[in-house]
């Protein structure tokens, strides 16, 4: 009786089941009401009842800066893949492998060269669902030839930041990339080019502590989650109670530490008005944006 129970009915099974996509509902983490996928994606992975501010994909990320959704992608130089042959319940080649095949990017940070408003420009997102977004020696290679490549190129370069920090499994050279990618900051600021960070949700730890806050203009998303330490750790180690909101975008923003809190619906129109502002660019004449395709 194998056949009918090995072969028979699971073809049954097959034809009876309905295919249903697994993204077809977002649940909202602030509120926790469903919302139909397809409404989330049009409006920029923004959820419209509580304006809570997904993360994006770094594919996406550039899709929505550049005109026409269209760019150049800028190669990154090669490192070693595991200097320290770090083990702990996993390999590291194989979290970098999982990390590849889940994001389709070689690394945590995509670089990308396009015009915004007709401005040409170089942008670099970090995309959190590569680690967490960690800086390890190839997102910190990426970062450096993305400023290298705004001083050739001589245009702005955008930071879109998001991390949870350090990456571990690269322990010391990961730390090292700190004071590295500060010296590529400053190699922007000898030629006089805009640097202007963008801080999504979140922006932790040693990206916090360089790179990340050294930009000319400092901008953060809606809500977003920005600090060295976590609240926490912070609360266990001073053994207070911490205010309201604190590390959020918006209570940073009140006590100085970034520009302004700028809505997704508004982010590609501020940057190309503060791009050309720094640059001494003419006015810009305003492209459509491109619609977010399905499933991208």
């Amino acid at each position: 009786m194998n056949w009918i129970s090995n072969v028979v009915r699971p073809k049954i099974r097959s034809f009876l089941r309905r295919e249903t996509p697994e993204n077809l509902w977002i649940k909202c983490p602030e509120t926790g009401q469903l919302v139909f996928y397809k409404d989330v994606e049009a409006n920029q992975f923004v959820i419209p009842s509580s304006n809570y501010h997904m993360r994006v994909s770094a594919p996406m990320r550039l899709k929505l800066m550049f005109d026409g959704g269209t760019w150049l992608d800028i190669g990154v130089p090669e490192v070693s893949v595991d200097p320290l042959k770090f083990r702990d319940e996993r390999r590291y080649v194989d979290r970098l492998k999982d990390a590849k095949s889940k994001t389709g990017l070689h690394d945590a940070v995509k670089l990308g060269l396009g015009k915004l408003d007709g401005l040409p420009v170089v942008i670099a997102v970090q995309d959190f669902d590569f680690m967490g977004g960690s800086l390890g020696m190839a997102a910190a290679e990426a970062v450096i030839k993305g400023m290298q490549t705004a001083v050739e190129k001589a245009t702005p370069f955008i930071m879109f930041a998001a991390s949870g920090g350090a990456r571990m499994q690269e322990g010391i050279l990961s730390l090292m990339q700190l004071p590295r990618t500060t010296v590529a900051v400053q190699m922007l600021r000898e030629a006089k080019k805009p640097y202007i960070v963008v801080l999504t949700n979140p922006t932790t730890g040693g990206v916090t502590a360089s790179y990340a806050m050294l930009g000319d203009v400092h901008i953060a998303e809606p809500g977003a989650l920005i600090g060295f330490a976590g609240p926490r750790v912070i609360e266990q180690t001073i053994r207070e109670k911490l205010p309201e909101g604190f590390q959020r975008a918006e209570y940073l923003a009140e006590h100085g530490m970034v520009d302004m809190v700028v809505h997704r619906h508004k982010l590609r129109a501020t940057l190309s008005e503060l791009c050309r502002l720094l640059s001494k660019a003419p006015a810009a004449v305003v492209q459509p944006q491109l619609p977010v395709p399905a499933h991208a």
